[in-house]
């Protein structure tokens, strides 16, 4: 990478990003304290228990957004894939920490697919659609996010495989 400070800009922008706490907001709007409703995380699964399916669909649609956006100014930026898995990476932490909601934050799937859809946008896509259908088909066991993360994951890489993507930059060690 030629520029430190590009670098340094494109991380703070992901983290700002990551770090809009939607769920938060749209929620109070409603009357919701989404932190003491439902599982006490700030995510559209939470929202769509505590608030209702329409506000969930926008706090979905909105981190979604947060991650595609991280990806496209690191790019702006002139980032190159090599470095925006550091970028997506602080995106993430954002959702899951962010300083404008007391450190707290949402678990993070949904900014995550945003971000595999702005890398990869057809086989990203398909991903996330993979790992939503897992996490909304296993609500009630634990650790249902996770278990989507992992089956879009697999679904990225077997794509990745298949069609000769970037399989570096699937893996996380740059492209």
């Amino acid at each position: 990478m030629d520029s430190a400070p590009l670098f340094t800009i494109s991380l703070l922008v992901g983290y700002l990003f990551g770090a809009l706490p939607l769920a938060d907001r749209i929620s109070r709007r409603r009357g919701v304290d989404i932190f003491a409703s439902g599982t006490g995380l700030a995510g559209a699964s939470n929202v769509r228990r505590s608030v209702g399916k329409y506000t969930a669909g926008v706090v979905l649609v909105g981190d979604i957004a947060k991650g595609v956006l991280a990806v496209i100014s690191a790019r702006v930026l002139g980032i190159d894939d090599s470095w925006i898995i550091l970028v997506a990476t602080v995106t993430v932490v954002g959702h899951w920490h962010s300083v404008f909601a007391g450190f707290r934050g949402g678990d993070g799937l949904a900014t995550l697919g945003g971000i595999v859809i702005a890398l990869f946008p057809l086989y990203g896509l398909i991903a996330a659609v993979v790992a939503t259908a897992v996490a909304l088909g296993a609500q009630k066991a634990p650790y249902t996010s996770l278990m989507g993360i992992v089956f879009g994951y697999i679904t990225l890489a077997a794509l990745g495989f298949a069609y000769e993507l970037d399989l570096g930059l699937i893996l996380g060690i740059g492209g």
